[in-house]
């Protein structure tokens, strides 16, 4: 990627019985990318934490795919994983509306379905080394950040803003660090992005389990 990004990096960790999060400047050199803390315990909801986990990871595995297609020149496979993408986000949508009502699983959609677009966005740009359509997707991919933030803490008090914003600004950091690795052809550093990149996505998984767990203690299992 030519361009410099601000990336984010999680300072402090949200998760099952959530504190705050922080967020810090990060360079583009994963070498920086701090360290994940474990999650909370005891789980207050296991099967529902694991459910999360899965899904979060079948996003960030499919995304990944999408990037190594594309840095392939492989149309086809580039497709399919862009198909599982969505279908992903299609089974969250539908967690979320399992305790908030499908108006809630449809407006979490549209949110991952940005976020995916800017992803998306980014990969194909960083492919072409569109320096502009790379700026263009990373201040996209940021106001998404801003939205989802904004819907999760709304919906459920346990999910403050300001944590929310820093759990998924620092995903949006991984997205940017692996396509730019990828694409350079950076396999050392990749993979130790996408150690990082998936123990985040447990990060992430946690929190929004523990969050619903204590909003919905009757219904989460």
């Amino acid at each position: 990627m030519k361009t410099r990004i601000l990336l984010f990096t999680v300072a402090g960790v949200c998760c099952a019985t959530a504190g705050l999060v922080q967020a810090a400047p990060l360079s583009h050199d994963m070498a920086a990318m701090t360290q994940e803390a474990p999650a909370v315990a005891p789980v207050a909801a296991p099967k529902l934490q694991a459910a999360m986990r899965s899904l979060w990871h079948g996003h960030v595995v499919h995304t990944r795919e999408y990037a190594m297609a594309v840095h392939a020149h492989d149309a086809a496979t580039a497709k399919a994983a862009a198909d599982a993408v969505v279908a992903n986000a299609k089974q969250i949508a539908d967690a979320v509306a399992g305790f908030y009502g499908k108006p809630a699983g449809d407006q979490t959609l549209q949110l991952l379905a940005g976020h995916w677009g800017g992803v998306k966005a980014l990969t194909d740009a960083s492919a072409a080394n569109d320096s502009a359509a790379e700026q263009k997707a990373m201040a996209d991919l940021n106001a998404n950040v801003t939205a989802i933030a904004k819907f999760f803490s709304s919906a459920n008090p346990n999910l403050p803003e300001n944590a929310v914003q820093s759990l998924f600004a620092a995903h949006v950091a991984h997205h940017a660090s692996q396509i730019q690795q990828i694409m350079s052809g950076n396999s050392k550093d990749e993979q130790a992005t996408w150690t990082a990149m998936q123990a985040h996505m447990n990060v992430i998984a946690d929190a929004l389990a523990g969050g619903i767990a204590k909003q919905f203690p009757d219904k989460a299992s």
